[in-house]
């Protein structure tokens, strides 16, 4: 901690900003209250603490449409709306249910550039531990991806197939056997930590991503706020500890950012439009209850849904499918809050290809394809959600920053999640044109 204490008294002297190495740590989930509120909530997280009492934070971050992961990651990456960078939802369009759950794993569907690329393109080097829509980024000079399939042992040849060559043959016998890509467990956290320490201590990456997904998963689990969950935020208060005194220690001038994709909402009930359509022949099933055709098919996003249409130029089937959503929303038990049409999604820079997006309730969120007889409402079994229209208040995601010129508990209020990526570019001294907003003012 006396180490911690000093790298950091370094990364915060005064003198004005130049181009900076860039560490940046993305926690999935994590509420800006619970690092801004953390005495009050009883968690003990002094290493992220030390951003907002040494560095800058932001009291929210307003994300994307819709407020899950990979979207939004993409954006972190990019300053761009999904609508731009490509990166529409967690998983991939598939109405015929035959990709097993397949996500948007590969850096070849972004289609604006990322830091990675504009770090590249300066001559920087670029490292990465399990970051989102990682898998072939070429622009990434050392890349552990994240991807998974079933959580077979098969999993661990793919990622270390997957990955800069020989990269994990000579980490592992000296740190241990990497964590597989669906290991989503605080230990499985540790263990990436433990690698990206490897990797900035060994290889000196001037631009450095770093992915931890363990409090995600335990919010979904038990709910936000609860002690299991607090408890997982003070071990990766740990992992987050080890990292920035690696970073720091071989790039003392380096700028640290720590953000995250999303909030979280309590939920209680899961609610399928799959069941709605089916039942309004709109869904057409095999013998077997796979997918035999469809005129309309859901695509959750945990607590929104887009509605995509078989043919989003028919009138007739446009007004249909608006037609029934009214009336599912008008009753209560659907827990439907509201249904943007085509312009709205347009003005809220979401998914093109959805001709109607649905919003619920916070305690509900969207159940995926289940088959024949899955009923359209039920309990849910995951206590915490994400994924809805950004304009909720507990969506709001974490922005922190350290660095040569940044004033110590400097507070930039509430930001645009799209600000991000061009602050960071700024950092670096590097160019991304594409961002759709300005910079942060540091």
């Amino acid at each position: 901690m006396i180490r911690f204490a000093f790298a950091i008294a370094a990364l915060i002297a005064s003198g004005a900003a130049k181009a900076s190495p860039v560490l940046l740590i993305s926690i999935d989930g994590l509420r800006p209250a619970d690092v801004l509120e953390a005495q009050k909530r009883g968690l003990k997280i002094p290493n992220l603490r030390a951003f907002v009492e040494k560095g800058g934070s932001a009291t929210g971050v307003r994300g994307v449409l819709p407020t899950v992961t990979y979207p939004s990651h993409a954006t972190l990456l990019t300053g761009v709306s999904p609508a731009k960078h490509g990166i529409v939802g967690n998983t991939t369009f598939d109405p015929m249910q035959i990709n097993q759950g397949g996500w948007y794993w590969y850096a070849s569907a972004f289609r604006v550039p990322t830091l990675w690329d504009a770090a590249r393109a300066a001559g920087l080097t670029v490292g990465n531990v399990h970051w989102p829509v990682s898998v072939g980024a070429k622009s990434i000079t050392w890349n552990l991806p994240q991807i998974w399939r079933t959580g077979h042992a098969d999993d661990a040849a793919m990622v270390a197939a997957l990955s800069t060559p020989d990269l994990l043959e000579d980490m592992e016998p000296r740190i241990g056997k990497y964590a597989a890509g669906i290991d989503e467990s605080i230990t499985g956290d540790e263990t990436r930590g433990r690698f990206a320490v490897d990797i900035i201590a060994r290889k000196k990456p001037e631009f450095m991503t770093v992915y931890l997904t363990a409090l995600d998963h335990e919010q979904h689990a038990e709910g936000p706020g609860t002690p299991k969950a607090h408890a997982v935020l003070e071990r990766i208060d740990a992992v987050v500890g080890k990292i920035v005194a690696a970073q720091i220690s071989v790039h003392p001038d380096t700028t640290i950012a720590v953000v995250s994709d999303h909030g979280f909402s309590t939920t209680d009930t899961e609610v399928s439009l799959f069941r709605a359509f089916i039942d309004e022949r709109l869904i057409a099933l095999d013998g077997y209850g796979k997918v035999k055709s469809w005129d309309v098919m859901p695509w959750p996003s945990g607590g929104s849904i887009a509605i995509v249409l078989a043919r989003p130029d028919d009138a007739a089937l446009t007004a249909r499918v608006g037609t029934i959503l009214a009336k599912l929303k008008s009753d209560p038990a659907m827990r439907i809050a509201a249904i943007a049409d085509r312009a709205s999604i347009a003005a809220m820079n979401g998914n093109p290809a959805a001709s109607f997006y649905v919003d619920l309730a916070p305690n509900a969120y969207a159940a995926a394809f289940k088959g024949a007889n899955a009923p359209r409402i039920a309990p849910s079994k995951s206590k915490g959600m994400h994924g809805y229209f950004a304009d909720m208040s507990t969506m709001r995601s974490t922005f922190l920053i350290m660095g040569k010129g940044i004033a110590p508990g400097k507070s930039y209020g509430e930001i645009d999640m799209r600000a991000i990526a061009p602050t960071l570019a700024k950092r670096l001294g590097v160019k991304l044109d594409n961002a759709e907003v300005p910079a942060l003012g540091l």
